[in-house]
Protein backbone atom coordinates (compact mmCIF):
# COMPACT_ATOMS: atom_id res chain seq x y z
CA UNK A 1 0.00 0.00 0.00
CA UNK A 2 1.20 3.36 -1.10
CA UNK A 3 0.11 7.17 -0.22
CA UNK A 4 0.40 9.21 -3.36
CA UNK A 5 -0.09 12.92 -3.19
CA UNK A 6 -1.10 15.21 -6.07
CA UNK A 7 -0.70 18.52 -6.21
CA UNK A 8 -1.60 21.40 -8.57
CA UNK A 9 -1.52 25.18 -9.42
CA UNK A 10 -3.16 26.67 -12.30
CA UNK A 11 0.37 29.09 -13.35
CA UNK A 12 3.58 28.99 -13.65
CA UNK A 13 3.64 32.05 -11.42
CA UNK A 14 1.97 30.41 -7.96
CA UNK A 15 4.10 28.19 -5.86
CA UNK A 16 3.48 24.56 -4.93
CA UNK A 17 5.73 24.40 -1.95
CA UNK A 18 2.37 24.93 0.65
CA UNK A 19 0.53 21.75 -0.99
CA UNK A 20 3.92 20.07 -0.80
CA UNK A 21 4.74 20.44 2.99
CA UNK A 22 0.89 19.45 3.46
CA UNK A 23 1.34 16.94 1.58
CA UNK A 24 4.53 15.15 2.84
CA UNK A 25 2.78 15.82 6.64
CA UNK A 26 0.25 13.60 5.53
CA UNK A 27 2.79 11.16 4.71
CA UNK A 28 2.53 10.42 1.68
CA UNK A 29 5.20 8.37 -0.44
CA UNK A 30 5.69 10.04 -3.60
CA UNK A 31 4.20 13.36 -4.84
CA UNK A 32 2.91 14.15 -8.37
CA UNK A 33 2.79 18.04 -9.05
CA UNK A 34 2.02 20.42 -11.99
CA UNK A 35 1.16 23.31 -12.83
CA UNK A 36 -1.54 23.64 -15.28
CA UNK A 37 -4.98 25.19 -15.35
CA UNK A 38 -7.56 22.48 -13.17
CA UNK A 39 -9.78 22.58 -16.78
CA UNK A 40 -7.66 21.13 -18.81
CA UNK A 41 -8.38 17.37 -19.49
CA UNK A 42 -4.58 16.21 -20.66
CA UNK A 43 -2.78 16.56 -17.12
CA UNK A 44 -0.08 14.68 -17.79
CA UNK A 45 0.96 14.18 -14.40
CA UNK A 46 -2.57 13.50 -12.88
CA UNK A 47 -2.68 10.84 -15.57
CA UNK A 48 0.64 8.95 -14.54
CA UNK A 49 -0.86 8.95 -10.76
CA UNK A 50 -3.63 7.07 -11.98
CA UNK A 51 -1.77 4.98 -13.66
CA UNK A 52 0.16 3.81 -10.43
CA UNK A 53 -2.84 3.56 -8.72
CA UNK A 54 -2.98 0.19 -6.97
CA UNK A 55 -5.47 -2.27 -5.08
CA UNK A 56 -4.84 -0.93 -1.12
CA UNK A 57 -3.11 2.49 -1.83
CA UNK A 58 -4.32 5.82 -0.82
CA UNK A 59 -4.51 9.07 -3.17
CA UNK A 60 -4.23 12.27 -0.91
CA UNK A 61 -5.10 15.68 -2.20
CA UNK A 62 -4.93 18.77 0.14
CA UNK A 63 -8.37 20.55 -1.52
CA UNK A 64 -10.71 19.33 -3.98
CA UNK A 65 -10.67 22.08 -6.55
CA UNK A 66 -6.82 21.23 -6.94
CA UNK A 67 -8.02 17.70 -8.33
CA UNK A 68 -11.07 18.63 -10.12
CA UNK A 69 -12.92 21.75 -11.70
CA UNK A 70 -16.80 20.82 -10.99
CA UNK A 71 -18.75 17.88 -9.69
CA UNK A 72 -18.86 15.33 -12.96
CA UNK A 73 -15.26 15.67 -13.01
CA UNK A 74 -14.38 14.58 -9.38
CA UNK A 75 -17.12 11.88 -9.78
CA UNK A 76 -15.23 10.32 -12.90
CA UNK A 77 -11.91 11.11 -10.86
CA UNK A 78 -13.22 9.15 -8.28
CA UNK A 79 -14.50 6.41 -10.35
CA UNK A 80 -11.07 5.88 -11.93
CA UNK A 81 -9.56 5.45 -8.60
CA UNK A 82 -12.06 3.38 -6.81
CA UNK A 83 -12.09 1.10 -10.28
CA UNK A 84 -8.07 1.13 -9.39
CA UNK A 85 -9.14 -0.31 -5.74
CA UNK A 86 -7.21 2.15 -4.16
CA UNK A 87 -8.56 4.93 -1.65
CA UNK A 88 -9.01 8.37 -1.39
CA UNK A 89 -8.86 11.77 0.89
CA UNK A 90 -9.25 15.32 0.88
CA UNK A 91 -6.85 16.91 3.59
CA UNK A 92 -9.06 19.86 3.37
CA UNK A 93 -12.27 18.80 2.78
CA UNK A 94 -12.76 15.94 5.82
CA UNK A 95 -15.96 14.68 4.01
CA UNK A 96 -14.46 13.90 0.92
CA UNK A 97 -12.51 10.68 2.16
CA UNK A 98 -13.45 7.17 0.87
CA UNK A 99 -11.67 4.93 3.40
CA UNK A 100 -14.55 6.07 6.36
CA UNK A 101 -17.85 5.01 5.92
CA UNK A 102 -18.90 8.57 6.53
CA UNK A 103 -17.04 9.88 3.42
CA UNK A 104 -18.21 6.56 1.24
CA UNK A 105 -21.50 7.93 2.02
CA UNK A 106 -21.36 11.31 1.16
CA UNK A 107 -19.42 10.37 -2.11
CA UNK A 108 -22.38 8.74 -3.08
CA UNK A 109 -25.17 11.52 -2.52
CA UNK A 110 -23.00 13.05 -4.54
CA UNK A 111 -23.01 10.96 -7.00
CA UNK A 112 -26.34 10.18 -6.87
CA UNK A 113 -27.33 13.95 -7.06
CA UNK A 114 -24.73 14.17 -10.16
CA UNK A 115 -26.45 11.25 -11.80
CA UNK A 116 -29.87 12.74 -11.61
CA UNK A 117 -28.79 16.66 -12.63
CA UNK A 118 -27.53 14.46 -15.71
CA UNK A 119 -30.87 13.00 -16.26
CA UNK A 120 -32.72 15.89 -16.20
CA UNK A 121 -30.46 17.90 -18.64
CA UNK A 122 -30.93 14.92 -21.13
CA UNK A 123 -34.64 15.29 -21.11
CA UNK A 124 -34.94 18.91 -21.42
CA UNK A 125 -32.30 18.48 -24.19
CA UNK A 126 -34.51 16.09 -25.68
CA UNK A 127 -37.97 18.84 -25.48
CA UNK A 128 -35.82 21.15 -26.39
CA UNK A 129 -34.41 19.42 -29.72
CA UNK A 130 -38.15 18.43 -30.71
CA UNK A 131 -39.54 21.56 -30.27
CA UNK A 132 -36.49 23.30 -32.54
CA UNK A 133 -37.47 20.48 -35.21
CA UNK A 134 -41.76 21.44 -34.58
CA UNK A 135 -40.33 25.33 -35.63
CA UNK A 136 -38.56 23.99 -38.51
CA UNK A 137 -34.84 24.06 -37.45
CA UNK A 138 -32.78 21.78 -39.35
CA UNK A 139 -29.94 19.69 -37.48
CA UNK A 140 -26.46 19.08 -38.82
CA UNK A 141 -23.68 20.86 -41.40
CA UNK A 142 -25.58 22.79 -44.18
CA UNK A 143 -25.74 21.13 -47.38
CA UNK A 144 -23.02 21.79 -49.76
CA UNK A 145 -24.78 21.99 -52.57
CA UNK A 146 -27.98 23.75 -53.39
CA UNK A 147 -31.13 21.43 -55.01
CA UNK A 148 -30.41 22.94 -58.31
CA UNK A 149 -26.80 22.31 -57.88
CA UNK A 150 -26.85 18.68 -56.64
CA UNK A 151 -29.71 18.24 -59.90
CA UNK A 152 -27.25 18.65 -62.23
CA UNK A 153 -24.64 17.29 -60.57
CA UNK A 154 -26.54 13.67 -60.32
CA UNK A 155 -27.58 14.23 -64.00
CA UNK A 156 -23.55 14.80 -64.67
CA UNK A 157 -22.70 11.84 -63.07
CA UNK A 158 -24.98 9.58 -64.39
CA UNK A 159 -24.19 10.41 -68.21
CA UNK A 160 -20.73 9.28 -67.14
CA UNK A 161 -18.71 12.30 -66.39
CA UNK A 162 -15.91 11.81 -63.70
CA UNK A 163 -16.93 12.50 -59.78
CA UNK A 164 -13.14 14.96 -59.87
CA UNK A 165 -14.60 17.13 -62.51
CA UNK A 166 -18.02 17.62 -61.42
CA UNK A 167 -16.71 18.12 -57.80
CA UNK A 168 -13.67 21.01 -59.25
CA UNK A 169 -16.82 22.44 -60.75
CA UNK A 170 -19.06 22.68 -58.16
CA UNK A 171 -16.39 23.52 -55.82
CA UNK A 172 -16.45 20.19 -53.69
CA UNK A 173 -14.96 17.53 -52.96
CA UNK A 174 -15.21 14.01 -54.82
CA UNK A 175 -17.07 11.96 -52.05
CA UNK A 176 -19.76 14.79 -51.96
CA UNK A 177 -20.45 14.01 -55.50
CA UNK A 178 -20.19 10.43 -54.92
CA UNK A 179 -22.61 10.45 -51.83
CA UNK A 180 -25.31 12.54 -53.93
CA UNK A 181 -28.58 10.23 -54.27
CA UNK A 182 -30.88 10.59 -56.91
Amino acid sequence: MAIYGYARVSTGGQSLAAQIAELKAANCDKIFQEKISGARSDRKQLARLMAVLGKGDLLVITRLDRLARSTRDLLNTLATISEAGAGFKSLADTWADTTTAHGRLMLTVLGGIAEFERELIKARTGEGRKRAKANGVKFGRPAKLTPHQRKAAIKRREAGEAHTSIAQDFNVSHQTIGRLQA
